[in-house]
């Protein structure tokens, strides 16, 4: 693959995946009826959610702009993470959570080789 193609694919998938979490995080701060209601049964008040959604929305700038990117995604990664625990624990699907943590992963080995290198490639002293 072409430096070019590579390029273009990992801002496609951070497109996509900021699609994704900002439409997420808006529902969150603008507090719909349907997230909030999901949210309540989960035990997480209106102003967490708020709080929730304003963390995702920070995470995911971190994670769009180059210089902050590897940041923003072990931020992106945290936060899947809880949201996979937090499914688990009240008997909800995680097969979305799920997908998309693999996608977060995806993009961010696309967009920042030296984080595949970091994690695959490493020599032991």
């Amino acid at each position: 693959m072409s430096q070019r193609t590579i390029k273009i694919t990992g801002w496609s998938l951070t497109a996509i995946l900021g699609l994704l979490f900002a439409m997420s995080a808006f529902m969150k701060i603008s507090l719909n009826e349907t997230a909030l209601e999901q949210a309540s049964s989960f035990g997480i008040n209106a102003t967490t959610y708020r709080f929730i959604g304003v963390l995702e929305i920070i995470s995911l700038l971190l994670f769009i702009i180059p210089r902050t990117g590897v940041l923003g995604t072990m931020l992106l990664v945290a936060y899947l993470g809880g949201a996979i625990v937090t499914h688990l624990q009240h008997q909800q699907p995680v097969a979305m959570a799920i997908t998309i943590q693999i996608l977060l992963w995806i993009t961010a080995f696309v967009r920042f080789p030296e984080l595949k290198q970091r994690l695959f490639l490493s020599k032991s002293i």
